[in-house]
């Protein structure tokens, strides 16, 4: 077959029936065409034929005869390629080549009809429909397009002007490389083979002359569908699978607890049989830390977070007898939301002179490399760990997974480069998900309005995992009243949550600022209001002064009685500041330029922008002049990128080496200086908090820094009482997390969040098999995430105060700014129809059965 790619004639073997992307990434090299969901669902394999768009995974390589192909790395140079670097259009950028090729096209069809003019959101939401971008930049997507089609970028770029991220051109253009892209020579693909059974005991393996990595755990019990239970390698995906396919294994099925209700009562089959198994059990909860707990069966707690719990409950009860309309009761529920990554977990490996080395898609690289150290017996120098673009994590890429270790297993097994990547299914079944939880929630105010006592009991639904933490969080909210606060976890064969974007905080702000909105609407209060009287956060009360001036707080809610219902609805949250205290950064100067390096990476969050800017600003030099490397393990530690510490570990440690290497230039102009420095070299480290921290110890590498940051955010939405659909229109998100180091990014860091909140709240829902537990939302069309179309008008509001105890200023705000968005949602479906909503998500059949007569 002869065809045409981005201008070049290429001639490509089609007799095996290989797919567009395939050929274009595996034997083109072009791996800007992602391939992500194999269903044409996502865009990202998206590619132009003869012009049109289309998903490459979908179309036979035969399909292409003749034909003339673009690709992102062929549209470098358009309009939109550079919009989306100029306007920040991307956070991971693994969506981002099959956004750019769509939009490309779009653009140039609205520019022959319409000329220099900017199109609607409504029109760009219509073109860009068949794509997805998991960590939610479709507002700068909006913009982006917008701006190339009003003609904003048709000309070069000024060399010298930076873009917001430093790596967004790479990422715009397709030559960003990422882990699934990589292609040493002598590779091999890896399979896992895993356990169809809930529970089984794994009697033997025949893999015949196959070698064979076993992956099974100590007591060769398995606990879910989708365990894995060994793997392979061939040189090719399908060859490993053919092989795969080919391996015995002899199971001893046992009974599965698959019934969350029975198990926390106490019944069915116990998933762990003895204490030793149940060490074995893992964690969802940030850091893998957990306190210790009873079990009773398979359930597991309480773990008490209580403030004078036995005087809470005797308000509670004589509420109830005496002034029941001072309290607020109700049992909250919520489904469990996958992490889903556009990147899956990937992990290529390779042993080469007694030397691992690592090519990782995860949040840790310094971390998994110290773990893969400790594991293999090797000395830390002889564990080298690489993660240079990382396609979305969102919690669920913080250690040893699976596919590490079996690509470290297989490559020392066979002598080769290994890569072991999940396909969709697998991360749809064992990447990582939000656990399921109820909440038995019980409030009750004085005569003065004021909160008297609250009681929450949080039961989390991770199936094997355990160590859900929910109402712990609700410590720390709405000051000092009496509390009795539980958590449990009810453990049943299904695969294993993970943390994710603030464990246990959307959950808790889904039951607990509901119950808030109703007791205002019981008392008589404004909403905002009552929450400004119970809390007294100074950094949240000025959000909740902004939120209060917002017209569309004053204007008239309650949306009437026709089909289509308007409301609006507001909800707060807070989260803990964390920081680790041992971030450093080292400065060479290196011909002229100032080369930053530190262990750490970037999957999304702007950590490159962030070491580039600090550096440039404490040397007063250009940021051309600065370049950043990371996503390397190394001697100079670099935190992990989760629990939204990267950021404040990350930019104090920059300002400290940028000052020592100013001093070691002796002062002064430092880029008259730097020509004649070369080999000068310095490493800052991250200074102490003014105040310390609230605890004298870290957790893994984790401080817990003092005061906490703030969200507040108003929400409004259409209902569509006929159909029982709701609409998210706009959200206004108030954050306050001190300084901001990089505000573009910020803001599409906090738009994105509020983007999976919409849908934690509306669309996302893991479904598993009762009788056989296996997960039924196993693609992204069962499991639905929020597409550009979704996407409600999004303003992000910075307080920038309150942290003036913490170098530079600021602290971390990724996961506090997604926290209460599901909450303000319900409560403006509330204001529109006077329905509660108190099992999430808000789906069209419980929103229709609530308003029936």
């Amino acid at each position: 077959m002869e065809f045409e790619v981005n201008g070049v004639p290429h001639t490509a073997d089609t007799d095996d029936d290989p797919t567009a992307v395939e050929v274009l990434r595996d034997r083109l090299g072009l791996t800007g065409t992602k391939l992500v969901c194999a269903g044409g669902v996502c865009g990202a394999c998206t590619v132009q034929v003869d012009g049109e768009p289309r998903v490459s995974c979908l179309t036979p390589a035969a399909r292409l005869a003749g034909c003339r192909v673009t690709t992102a790395e062929g549209l470098a140079g358009h309009p939109v390629a550079r919009a989306f670097a100029g306007r920040d259009a991307l956070q991971c950028g693994y969506c981002t080549p099959g956004f750019v090729v769509e939009a490309a096209a779009f653009h140039d069809r609205w520019r022959s009809g319409h000329g220099r003019t900017a199109p609607g959101r409504e029109r760009i939401a219509d073109a860009l429909a068949g794509h997805l971008c998991r960590c939610g930049a479709y507002e700068r997507i909006f913009d982006a397009v917008a701006a190339a089609c009003a003609g904003e970028y048709d000309a070069e770029p000024d060399p010298a002007a930076a873009p917001p991220r430093a790596e967004a051109p790479e990422k715009a253009s397709g030559t960003a490389r990422y882990t699934t892209d990589l292609r040493p020579e002598g590779l091999l693909e890896g399979v896992v083979i895993r356990s169809p059974h809930a529970h089984a005991l794994v009697r033997s393996l025949d893999a015949g002359d196959l070698p064979l990595v076993r992956l099974l755990p100590s007591d060769g019990v398995v606990r879910y569908v989708g365990q894995p239970v060994a793997a392979v390698a061939a040189p090719t995906r399908a060859a490993a699978r053919a092989a795969a396919a080919k391996v015995v294994v002899e199971y001893e099925v046992r009974p599965a607890a698959l019934d969350v209700r029975r198990a926390r009562a106490g019944e069915g089959p116990l998933v762990y049989a003895d204490k030793a198994a149940r060490k074995q059990a893992p964690s969802s909860g940030e850091g893998g830390l957990g306190l210790p707990a009873k079990w009773e069966g398979n359930r597991r707690g309480p773990v008490s977070m209580n403030k004078r719990g036995g005087e809470a409950v005797r308000r509670i009860l004589k509420a109830r007898a005496k002034a029941p309309e001072r309290l607020v009761e109700g049992v909250y529920t919520t489904a469990a939301q996958s992490h889903t990554p556009l990147e899956p977990h990937a992990a290529l490996a390779h042993w080469s002179d007694g030397t691992l080395r690592l090519e990782l898609s995860t949040q840790a690289v310094q971390r998994v490399a110290q773990l893969a150290a400790e594991r293999w017996g090797l000395p830390p120098e002889r564990v080298v760990a690489g993660a240079p673009h990382v396609g979305g994590g969102f919690g669920s890429k913080m250690g040893l997974t699976t596919d590490v270790v079996a690509a470290v297993e297989l490559s020392r097994l066979y002598g080769a480069p290994v890569r072991v990547s999940l396909d969709r299914d697998e991360e749809l079944t064992d990447g990582g998900y939000r656990p399921a939880t109820r909440i038995r929630l019980a409030m009750a105010a004085d005569t003065a309005g004021d909160l008297s006592a609250l009681a929450v009991d949080a039961d989390s639904d991770g199936g094997v995992s355990v160590g859900g933490t929910v109402a712990a969080l609700a410590r720390f909210m709405y000051g000092r009243a009496p509390r009795r606060l539980r958590d449990f976890d009810t453990v049943t064969n299904r695969p294993p949550g993970a943390p994710f974007r603030g464990p246990g905080g959307p959950p808790l702000c889904w039951a607990l600022e509901q119950a808030v909105d109703e007791m205002a609407h019981r008392l008589g209060h404004d909403p905002i209001d009552l929450r400004r009287q119970w809390d007294g956060n100074s950094k949240r009360r000025a959000l909740y002064d902004w939120a209060a001036a917002l017209p569309v707080w004053n204007d008239v809610r309650r949306g009437g009685t026709g089909r289509y219902r308007r409301g609006v609805g507001v909800a707060a949250a807070n989260w803990l500041y964390f920081v680790d205290p041992a971030t450093e950064v080292e400065l060479t100067v290196e011909e002229g330029t100032v080369v930053a390096r530190s262990a750490v990476q970037d999957m999304g969050t702007g950590a490159r922008s962030v070491l580039r800017r600090a550096v440039a600003d404490g040397l007063g030099i250009e940021e051309g002049r600065v370049r950043v490397e990371i996503g390397r393990s190394g001697p100079v530690h670099g935190p992990v990128s989760g629990g939204s510490r990267t950021t404040p570990s990350l930019a104090p440690a920059a300002r400290d080496a940028a000052a020592r290497l100013r001093a070691a230039l002796g002062g002064g102009d430092v880029a008259s200086r730097l020509d004649s420095a070369h080999g000068t070299r310095v490493t800052g480290k991250r200074p102490r908090d003014r105040r310390g921290f609230a605890l004298p110890f870290t957790l893994g590498g984790l401080a817990v820094g003092r005061g906490f940051t703030g969200s507040v955010q108003v929400a409004e939405v259409e209902v569509d009482t006929r159909l029982g659909r709701t609409r998210a229109l706009r959200v206004w998100s108030g954050i306050s997390a001190g300084r901001i180091h990089e505000d573009r990014l910020a803001r599409n860091q906090c738009e994105g969040a509020v983007v999976q909140g919409v849908g934690y709240a509306l669309y996302e829902e893991r479904r598993t098999d009762p009788l056989t537990g296996r997960v039924l939302t196993e693609n992204l069309e069962d499991y639905r995430i929020p597409g550009i179309g979704d996407t409600p008008e999004i303003t992000v509001h910075f307080h920038q105060e309150g942290f003036e105890h913490v170098p530079g200023g600021g602290v971390g705000l990724g996961e506090v700014a997604t926290l209460p968005t599901a909450a303000a949602l319900a409560n403006a479906v509330y204001d529109a129809t006077g329905w509660r909503p108190y099992d999430l998500p808000i789906r069209p059949d419980r929103l229709l059965e609530g308003l029936r007569p």
